[in-house]
């Protein structure tokens, strides 16, 4: 064998060796799991890696929450100054209630990260307006989509988890230049996407169907091409959406779908009707409470292309079918269950 046979042979060992090694990386190891989800026969099972329960019971621990007060006292809008949202609770908890909220969302940075300690009351800082008006749209959330998150309810550490930032956010994403911005964008393709689990789908699948309302249906409900015709294009980014539910709710697709007819909502589980309403109200999010906050954010907490930061489905699951694993951490601050 030649030297340059030799060196070939060696090369192409190094790189079949570096390929095996890719592959694997993505690749679980048996055991698994599964859970039957439907009838027999239809294939309709969940897939579980039981080496990575562990790990999401320890991300999704639920801290204890203060004792709550008996309601009576003075009333918060009435004892401190500038107190624009609860100000109809009684002092004792609406300390609470900022004390948790310390530890849900700065646990380290205190309550000088909103707060001008020297003047409590003062809007001065932007993180005072963006916290104030969290607080209304969690009220919103538990108040008016329980059609989604039914009597569970959300609170500030559902996304925050003792961050200021959580960490699931998104922006408007305009994906890289193409030939001096002339050419069609790629919107995915050759660019892995980490939201579509590094596959060549469209990598912002966010701005179309979870901030504007655009058609998420790609199925023709008639046999023959006609006035519901859908692309291969529209296909695909339906699919990047699809993907990033997956991920966010450590599910496949049968946890809301019958593989033998997605579309049929009368063979799907209960759960697609409550992503279909978590779908509307991701958008009522987006567009009425943090999209409007672009004026308030300061540049460097702003995208690319000067949007405020948003919320998807992974904000608040953070990789399990249920937030914080259904744990109702709401009931015990119901201030933060009633719209004002």
């Amino acid at each position: 064998m030649t030297g340059s046979v030799r060196n070939a042979a060696i090369a192409l060992g190094a790189f079949a060796l570096a390929t095996t090694a890719v592959i694997l990386s993505q690749t679980e190891r048996p055991p698994m799991d599964s859970v039957q989800r439907g009838y027999r026969g239809t294939a309709m099972q969940e897939i579980y890696n039981p080496r990575f329960v562990q790990a999401e019971l320890n991300a999704n621990k639920v801290p204890l929450s203060l004792p709550r007060l008996p309601d009576a006292g003075a009333k918060a809008g009435v004892v401190y100054k500038n107190v624009k949202v609860l100000g109809d609770e009684s002092v004792g908890n609406f300390t609470r209630l900022m004390a948790s909220i310390t530890t849900w969302v700065a646990p380290t940075q205190g309550c000088a990260y909103c707060h001008d300690v020297q003047n409590m009351a003062a809007d001065t800082l932007y993180t005072k307006v963006v916290a104030r008006r969290m607080i209304q749209m969690v009220q919103h959330v538990n108040s008016g989509w329980k059609s989604h998150v039914a009597e569970t309810g959300v609170t500030c550490y559902t996304c925050h988890r003792g961050q200021p930032v959580p960490a699931q956010i998104w922006f408007n994403n305009p994906g890289p230049l193409q030939a001096g911005g002339m050419a069609q964008t790629p919107a995915g393709k050759n660019h892995p996407a980490a939201i579509a689990n590094n596959s060549s789908l469209p990598f912002d699948p966010f701005t179309p169907f979870l901030e504007h309302d655009s058609n998420i249906r790609v199925v023709p409900q008639q046999a023959l091409p006609g006035t519901d015709r859908q692309s291969i294009k529209q296909t695909e980014w339906t699919y990047s959406l699809m993907m990033h539910f997956s991920q966010s709710l450590g599910v496949n697709c049968t946890y809301c779908h019958n593989t033998r007819s997605f579309t049929d909502w009368t063979q799907s589980t209960p759960q697609r009707m409550t992503a279909w309403y978590g779908i509307r109200m991701v958008r009522d999010l987006n567009t009425n409470f943090l999209d409007p906050l672009a004026s308030v954010f300061p540049p460097g907490r702003l995208g690319v292309q000067g949007d405020s930061p948003k919320v998807n489905c992974a904000t608040c699951h953070n990789g399990v079918y249920k937030p914080l694993f259904g744990a109702t951490m709401a009931k015990d601050f119901p201030e933060l269950t009633r719209a004002q």
